[in-house]
């Protein structure tokens, strides 16, 4: 999963790259770690034209943290195929703006 990276990001949205990572902790933005460099790196796809966390990301987010759901487990997730026929996968669904099909996912966690 590529992404942009934190000084980009801060620079973009006029934040400082701690209060990024402080958002990160807390759920309200979603990052994934670099391979070579191990530096977060925050994936375009949830933001809007405006670099404002789209609002089913945002439900999403708030309730992979209200479950308690680990970064590793929400990546996990986001790669698990939807339904049987299996072709699109739970980040597909998210980026194309369906954030239920992951909600319920994370509910039935329960």
């Amino acid at each position: 999963m590529s992404g942009l990276t934190a000084p980009w990001l801060a620079a973009r949205l006029g934040a400082d790259p701690v209060a990024l990572d402080v958002r990160r902790r807390n759920w309200e933005l979603f990052a994934t770690r670099a391979s070579a460099s191990g530096d977060w790196l925050y994936p375009g796809w949830q933001f809007d034209e405006q670099g404002q966390v789209r609002p089913e990301v945002a439900r999403v987010l708030a309730a992979a943290r209200e479950e308690g759901v680990t970064h590793d487990e929400f990546e996990a997730l986001l790669g698990q195929r939807v339904g049987l026929a299996g072709g699109r996968t739970m980040l597909d669904a998210l980026v194309q703006g369906d954030g239920d099909t992951i909600l319920k996912a994370l509910r039935a966690r329960r």
